[in-house]
Order: C-alpha cells, then structure tokens, then sequence
C-alpha cells in the first residue's frame, strides 16, 4: 500500500468511525441494509473493489440457485475470491450461528477468505482451514478502536483488490497457524511443567537453571505465567538491505511455465500444471453436479477426456457434463458456461480429501510470483 492510498483509506476510516459514534450517539435501531449502504459499500470501494461493476462486486450473490444468498461477493477473474456477509449496526458478532452461516456460505462456493461485519467489527476468517469454526478466525478488528488503528488499516488492506489479486493473505495465514499451534505448545509445555521440558532446563549448558532440582523447577513452573506472543505481520526471512544467498533458478529449474503479460503473471493451464510436475497424467478428477457423479482424466497433451470425448479445457468438460444432468442450454450455446477450475475436483493423496483444481493453479501461481 502506498503512503497516499494508506492515507485514503486511514481517512475513510475515521470518516465511517464519526458515522458510527454518530448513530449510536441517537440510540436509534439501524436496519442491516442501511448499515451495508452507509458503512460497508463505502468501505469496500475505499478498498479498490468497482461496487458499481458486477464483474468486481455482486450482491445477495447465490453461488447456485438453491443456496441462500451471501451479501456482496467479490470477484476476481470471474471468479468469486472473498464473501463478505453483514449485519445490522451493534449486532453481536460472538453468536456462533452468524459464524456458521457466513463460513458455510465460503466452504460451500469453494471460496477461501470470508468476512463477518456489522459495520464496525470485521472478522476475517479461513473458510477451507481445517480446523474447527472458532479456530478459523484470522483477524478481528472494529473501526472504532483508535488504540489499535495501524493493525484495522493493515487487515483492511488485506481485503483491498490489489492484494487479494497478489493473495497476500496466504502466507499470512500459513504464519499465524503455525504460530498459534508453537504458542499453544510452549503454554501447555509451562502449565503441565513437562518431564521433557524440566529435564531441558536442568541439563542445559550455560544457564543458571542447570544446578536447580527437578523439584525446584516444577515449583517455578507452577508460579510462572508465561504468555508467548508473535508479530502480527511477520517480518521478511531476508534482512533488510540483505539480498539471499540463495541462488536464482532458471524457469526450467523451476518446473513452471505459467504464461506473463508484460512481467505480471495472470494465469496458467493445465499444460502448465503437468509441466510443473503439479499433476501427473493420466491424472483422475470428478465432480458432483445435482448429486449427480462425474468422472474424467486430464491427459498428457493438457486436453480433458469426458465421458469418451476429449475437450480442451476443464470447462468445456464442465459444462457438457452439466447438459447430461439439465440438458442443452437455450440461446442455442452448446453447454453452460462454467468455471472448470472450481467444477472439476482432485483427490488430494496426503488428506485424501477432494480439493478443486483450482488450488493446484493458485499454488503454481504463487511458486511464480516467489521466484520471479
């Protein structure tokens, strides 16, 4: 974010929080969609998001005709990438049903990051984590709280077009899981005063605790109170002003031929993946449509055979399988538009769940981006 874009949206901010103080200052109920126009569209667009272009933006967005409906849903590349579900202004957001529901809306449309608001709180959670609900929460942040205004800036930008396009949440998110399970280990280690632990502090060289007894380290255990915290943006490995010693590879060490435009990578193919050694033909993938059951491979030549025809993409596949279940489309196109990379589904060989296509595109997307 640069200085005046970080202004803008510091300004935006305190604009919404005199908003805020204002309307409870009357102690007036205010309904959920008066709180979206006055607090979260504004917000949004602060953010970089079109809120006046359906290809940036959609409201009560149904990511199939039966589900309920999300509030705004933000696209990228046509493709929805962050939910945001609102409340009404001084709604609790602590009932786990709000959770449940905004959560349930992400999982259910394959999408990554979602935000619960009621105008003032944002929480941002990880819908695909696999964790239980309370755990999935990354950030949490309310407007009004002045003491803590550089982290709501900093979360907020998380959300902005710019960076939900370069997925700078990912890393972010890997960090602050790996931390809080080191924190919880090292807590539970202090507060269980474990063998492993007491022997460590009485065996190691060069500290005072070496000559204490094991019961005397028990002892301090049970009186300390340790808290363990981490950055909330963890710092770059490299130094500042340090460049890596790591060597450079060249593309053909890094196994990855995503196309660029200019020095901007902005999509691959599934050719791309089998170059990359991402997927290893013949390469099994399936989806469920109306619980109707497909199958297909993703052959070595980056074409998809379905149903004992080859299609060039996983789209086209898509959609002549959606015309088995609902028949041709009308207008007299030859399947139903549809996103392949989200349709189409693999069977992870660690977790043995099935993940969409797409997570394997964004994962050889993200390797580019690291190793220009």
């Amino acid at each position: 974010m640069t200085k005046a874009q970080r202004s803008e949206l510091a300004e935006r901010v305190a604009h919404l929080r005199e908003l805020i103080a204002r309307q409870r200052h009357r102690g007036e109920t205010m309904g959920e969609e008066d709180t979206k126009r006055v607090f979260v569209t504004p917000l949004l667009a602060a953010l970089g998001w079109d809120v006046q272009d359906l290809e940036d933006v959609r409201n009560e967005y149904r990511y199939r005709p039966r589900d309920n409906p999300v509030d705004y849903a933000l696209f990228m590349l046509r493709t929805p990438c962050l939910f945001v579900e609102a409340k009404s202004l001084n709604t609790s957001l602590d009932e786990q049903k709000w959770i449940t529901q905004t959560i349930s809306y992400a999982a259910t449309a394959g999408v990554q990051w979602c935000v619960l608001t009621n105008g003032d709180e944002y929480r941002l959670y990880n819908a695909n984590a696999a964790v239980d609900s309370d755990k999935k929460l990354f950030r949490a942040v309310r407007l009004t709280d002045e003491q803590k205004e550089s982290l709501t800036i900093e979360t907020l930008d998380l959300l902005s077009k710019n960076n939900m396009q370069e997925k700078r949440l990912t890393p972010l998110w890997n960090a602050h899981f790996v931390d809080r399970s080191v924190k919880a280990a090292l807590e539970m280690l202090v507060r269980e005063q474990a063998p492993n632990l007491v022997r460590l502090l009485r065996k190691t060289k060069d500290v005072k605790t070496s000559g204490l007894t094991t019961k005397e380290v028990r002892s301090s255990l049970t009186r300390a109170d340790i808290h363990v915290e981490f950055p909330v943006n963890p710092p770059d490995p490299t130094p500042a002003g340090q460049q890596s010693t790591k060597p450079r590879r060249t593309a053909a060490e890094k196994g990855t031929t995503p196309r660029e435009r200019g020095h901007r990578i902005f999509d691959c193919t599934l050719k791309d993946l089998i170059e990359a050694g991402f997927i290893k033909p013949p390469f099994a993938i399936e989806a469920t449509w109306r619980k109707q059951r497909f199958t297909a491979t993703v052959d070595a030549d980056g074409n998809v055979t379905f149903n004992g025809t080859k299609y060039p993409s996983l789209s086209e596949a898509g959609g002549m399988a959606r015309n088995i279940v609902s028949g041709p489309p009308t207008g007299g196109r030859p399947y139903y538009q549809t996103n392949g990379w989200t349709f189409w589904k693999y069977r992870d060989p660690e977790t043995e769940h099935l993940e969409n296509i797409d997570a394997l595109r964004q994962r050889l997307l993200d390797l580019a981006r690291r190793c220009p």
